[in-house]
């Protein structure tokens, strides 16, 4: 069977009950389901928003291609990556990542890797911008996302 993949980048928010239902409706041999959302935070209060930027068409068939890969690796029924782009203040959701399959290791297996190669892969960036009015610069990679991939090898 054929994994059914849905990849979105967006401005608006989404709905993660929303895009559950939609993702595993008509799909009967659905025993599990995770899902990873990920938020805008602001670890000291200094943080006003996130500006996520992206390579249009790029940043899509990247996380398509992970996504791929993921459904050739484990038994899922459907999985999905949901990428908000714009101006997100904290507590706005930025990501969603959803995986199903019959079985909750392959969904559970599946959702992070889609997350881990997402988050080191795909083309984003982010710029801060801080409560006081400045400009906090550009976010950069961190180290510890790039070692993370190596479980996967």
């Amino acid at each position: 069977m054929t994994a059914r993949i849905e990849i979105r980048i967006q401005t608006e928010d989404f709905d993660l009950s929303a895009e559950v239902s939609v993702l595993v409706g008509g799909l009967p041999d659905t025993g599990a389901v995770v899902t990873f959302s990920g938020l805008c935070r602001s670890e000291d209060g200094a943080l006003a928003a996130l500006e996520l930027e992206h390579y249009p068409g790029m940043a899509e068939a990247e996380i398509r291609r992970i996504a791929e890969e993921a459904a050739a690796r484990w038994p899922v029924s459907a999985l999905a990556a949901i990428h908000r782009v714009g101006r997100i203040a904290p507590g706005g959701n930025i990501v969603l990542v959803v995986a199903a399959s019959a079985h909750r290791q392959a969904a559970f297996d599946a959702a992070s890797f889609l997350m881990d190669f997402l988050k080191s892969r795909a083309p984003f960036w982010k710029k801060e911008h801080l409560a006081d009015g400045t400009e906090g610069g550009w976010v950069d990679a961190k180290e510890s996302d790039e070692e993370v991939l190596d479980r996967w090898s």
